[in-house]
């Protein structure tokens, strides 16, 4: 894959790759202004990220969860989008389902892509 313009994935793969990795998390791409990767907790897991200096955005895959956000819980299943702003408390809770999320961070966010 070229560094020097537009790149495509296969989202089952990228998601196929994550579980078979067995890593909850998965970055796939990093550029100056975004960062993308899948996010995976089996049900019952404890996540245990704290708040970003980068915005975010989830995109639930499968799975349910609540996500309580600055004291308020949301409940989240397929298809749920989520937008976390910068330095903003947020953690999932009471994952019902193994969840897997596509994660969109502005500017940034964990490092390493593994492709």
């Amino acid at each position: 894959m070229s560094d020097t313009g537009w790149k495509d994935f296969d989202l089952a793969k990228l998601v196929e790759r994550a579980e078979a990795l067995d890593t909850p998390y998965l970055e796939f791409l990093r550029v100056p202004q975004l960062s993308c990767g899948i996010y995976s907790l089996s049900s019952g897991a404890m996540d245990t990220q704290s708040a970003h200096d980068e915005d975010e955005v989830y995109f639930v895959l499968k799975g349910r969860a609540q996500m309580i956000l600055e004291g308020e819980s949301k409940t989240l299943g397929p298809g749920s989008i989520l937008f976390v702003p910068a330095d903003t408390a947020h953690e999932f809770t009471e994952i019902e389902e193994d969840l897997s999320l596509l994660v969109f961070f502005g500017s940034g966010g964990p490092s390493g892509a593994h492709f």
